[in-house]
């Protein structure tokens, strides 16, 4: 998109906070499901971090992204035990009080017998003090929102609820649209050809990826925007560029 668009649209970002992940043992699976569904509410997906269950750096980091972008939405470190601390990190990013939330709390006596809500599980009925929540559909207690950060689980099919239950509120733009375009050329042979047209549609963003998928050099030609009849000229000329290198075109 061009920078005037770029600029008038919503921005986020997102922050993965996990040792588990930065080890290697898990692999995030939510990144990808909240970039799409900011593109399908015209919000751009800036930045993206992963880090550790470290109180300063989360603090830190928090704090920095919240001033640089609208919003900013937070996966994993809001469970049981002793190494999720995301809800206190965000209320000290804030400079406010980790309180029990009474709602959270009031869920979690009607979910558990007598007796099953114990110290550790009654560590995710607090939130930072002012926080609203986030509706938690799938299973367990919800996540929370203070201001402009929204706290959500990192186990993805309890996240993507959260997120779904919530995206409705973001204000965004216009849907951001995309076309892919696959060819059996390698990246280097499309590079100047996909220059020049980039070039001609500047408020468009097009980019190519390499893949070696059926064993030989293929690439993904993939071009976003909103404006859905410059993206389909786009393509077109995509499209003529691969067939005049040599090039079967498939639109994926």
């Amino acid at each position: 998109m061009n920078d005037t668009a770029a600029r008038s649209a919503p921005t986020a970002s997102v922050l993965v906070i996990g040792n588990e992940i930065l080890s290697g043992r898990t692999q995030d699976a939510n990144l990808s499901y909240i970039a799409k569904g900011l593109a399908e509410r015209g919000v751009r997906l800036m930045e993206a971090r992963v880090i550790p269950d470290l109180a300063d750096i989360i603090v830190a980091t928090a704090n920095e992204l919240r001033a640089k972008y609208d919003y900013v939405f937070t996966t994993g470190g809001i469970g049981p035990t002793h190494d999720d601390i995301t809800a206190e990190c965000i209320a000290r990013a804030f400079g406010v009080p980790l309180v029990l939330n009474e709602e959270i709390h009031s869920m979690m006596l009607k979910r558990y017998p007598p007796g099953g809500l114990n110290e550790a599980r009654l560590r995710m009925a607090y939130t930072p003090e002012g926080a609203s929540l986030v509706p938690n559909p799938i299973q367990g207690p919800p996540g929370f929102r203070m201001g402009n950060v929204f706290v959500m689980a990192g186990v993805p099919r309890i996240m993507q609820g959260m997120f779904d239950a919530i995206r409705h509120e973001l204000n965004g733009g216009p849907p951001i649209l995309s076309r892919t375009v696959n060819c059996p050329l390698a990246e280097g042979v499309v590079a100047k050809g996909l220059g020049a047209i980039q070039a001609r549609y500047s408020d468009l963003d097009m980019g190519s990826y390499p893949t070696f998928g059926r064993g030989a050099p293929e690439t993904n030609l993939v071009l976003r925007g909103t404006d859905r009849a410059r993206l389909d000229d786009a393509e077109g000329e995509v499209i003529e560029l691969v067939r005049s290198l040599g090039g079967k075109p498939t639109a994926l």
